[in-house]
């Protein structure tokens, strides 16, 4: 029997490498889109259309998660900016680990492992936290080294290039040069 694994998706950019990893280790492969944290609107909307063309080109199964739980966000991370990685990490990661329980996967992972940008630590913190609170196993690998060649497979695709990591302080720090401690 060949393992199922669900992959939260953040991007197409960190998806495309990421998703076909996990198919050539012997996984059946679906993704899963839930980001609350990306802002505006309009920016999270843009993503979603491009992971949509993105796993119809590789013929994946693609589960969206209704709804835009911006209000969720925010309760986990006003008044705690500095720490909001690990906040968004753990909301993130409990839907997709609560959604691969309940559609019956063996395991789930996360497109943010491939980004050189994100806290691995606090990941895989996350994932084996809700791991351990959900009964799914949570897999990790440290795909940042595969970065550039995700980029380089989506670069001829019509598909839109985000320049933050999603949420509005990441948005206000890439474009302000300002670093909110």
């Amino acid at each position: 029997m060949v393992p199922s694994i669900l992959v939260h998706c953040c991007c197409a950019h960190c998806a495309a490498y990421t998703l076909d990893y996990w198919r050539q280790q012997g996984h059946e492969v679906s993704g899963f889109w839930y980001n609350p944290n990306i802002h505006p609107f309009m920016e999270h909307q843009r993503r979603l259309e491009g992971m949509k063309a993105l796993v119809e080109g590789m013929g994946l199964p693609f589960i969206v998660e209704e709804g835009y739980d911006m209000v969720e966000y925010f309760r986990r991370v006003v008044g705690n900016e500095a720490g909001r990685c690990r906040h968004c990490f753990d909301l993130r990661l409990s839907r997709t680990a609560g959604a691969a329980r309940e559609r019956g996967f063996d395991a789930f992972t996360t497109t943010l492992l491939i980004s050189p940008q994100q806290k691995h630590d606090l990941i895989r913190e996350a994932g084996e936290r809700q791991a351990a609170e959900q009964g799914v196993a949570f897999l990790y690998a440290d795909l940042r080294k595969r970065y550039s060649d995700s980029r380089r497979l989506t670069k001829p695709m019509d598909i839109h290039r985000q320049q933050y990591c999603g949420c509005v302080y990441s948005e206000y720090e890439r474009y302000s040069g300002v670093i909110i401690t």
